[in-house]
């Protein structure tokens, strides 16, 4: 039988959103003017005096995010000379990415919390890591998640978690094949 995986041959384009999203977003630049907006910057000039990118990238790649609709551009309301790039919903659903992203760098790459930190506004505590949740709410590591076919999962609707599905547990991946 063979095992179940994601299409890993699949690329923009394709029925895969991975890389769907890779094409809009998957980049240093797009990340930074990202982090930059998710703090407030919303003028041209800022984003390039703030994250010390090249004019001519910046252009390019708020075009790609605006067309992607992750930012609105629109002119500012107190000078109609200047545009404002705002995060639209799609774009603020990048929170929790950017959130995983930099706690996963404060843990593998710097070792220490980034200043300020992020905070909940009505407790002004740290927020909690961001993690993988089931269905019942339990945090989800790799070892407790499989790949089961979308078709299977229709056929179990009924909730009964029949045996006979085909599944493949990611806690295999890595484990050694040699027998």
């Amino acid at each position: 039988m063979d095992k179940i995986r994601e299409d890993l041959s699949s690329l923009a384009g394709g029925e895969c959103s991975l890389p769907m999203a890779l094409e809009v977003i998957g980049e240093r630049w797009c990340f930074m003017i990202l982090r930059a907006a998710l703090n407030g910057v919303g003028h041209f000039e800022d984003f390039l005096s703030e994250i010390g990118i090249a004019r001519n990238i910046l252009a390019n790649r708020l075009t790609r995010m605006v067309e992607a609709g992750i930012m609105t551009r629109r002119p500012c309301d107190h000078d109609k000379r200047k545009v404002e790039y705002r995060l639209t919903a799609k774009g603020q659903d990048l929170l929790p990415t950017m959130i995983a992203l930099r706690q996963w760098g404060e843990k593998w790459q710097t070792g220490v919390p980034s200043n300020p930190i992020l905070c909940d506004s009505r407790d002004r505590q740290p927020i909690g890591q961001i993690s993988m949740r089931a269905h019942d709410d339990r945090v989800l590591e790799m070892k407790d998640l499989c790949w089961i076919d979308e078709s299977e999962l229709k056929q179990d609707s009924d909730g009964s978690g029949r045996d006979d599905m085909v599944v493949r547990h990611l806690k295999e991946i890595g484990e050694s094949s040699a027998a």
